[in-house]
């Protein structure tokens, strides 16, 4: 999987965005059939974005200093494993507190997780 923090802060920040229109769009459909899975498509999504939109924070911060290359290396798997620990709160508190429909929430997240790994390509292409 593509790493958001490996990427130009632009690059980041389209990819952050289409991400984000991916959740719309699919919580938009998925309310055609039931309101309630519309919520449970975000809720999906949003496990997907939150996490990669603080990571990326967090990388952007760290960028400003110049950390040895260890570190860099330590600061960059200690944020993978925070991303990796916070999508699966965010899932398992949407499925088990939230009781959202588990069909739209997976579907949503695999569609943000396929937009991730496919759209820097096409940013990249484009820009």
């Amino acid at each position: 999987m593509v790493s958001v923090s490996l990427l130009s802060k632009n690059v980041a920040r389209k990819l952050l965005f289409i991400q984000l229109l991916a959740v719309i769009a699919s919580g938009l459909l998925f309310c055609l059939k039931d309101p309630w899975w519309g919520i449970s498509a975000v809720s999906g999504g949003l496990a997907v974005v939150v996490p990669n939109a603080l990571f990326m924070i967090f990388a952007w911060r760290h960028q400003a200093h110049t950390p040895a290359k260890g570190r860099m290396a330590w600061s960059f798997a200690l944020g993978e494993v925070f991303k990796v620990l916070l999508t699966f709160a965010l899932l398992v508190m949407a499925l088990a507190v939230f009781k959202v429909a588990f069909l739209p929430l997976i579907v949503t997240w695999v569609l943000v997780l396929v937009v991730q790994i496919l759209a820097p390509a096409v940013i990249n292409n484009k820009g």
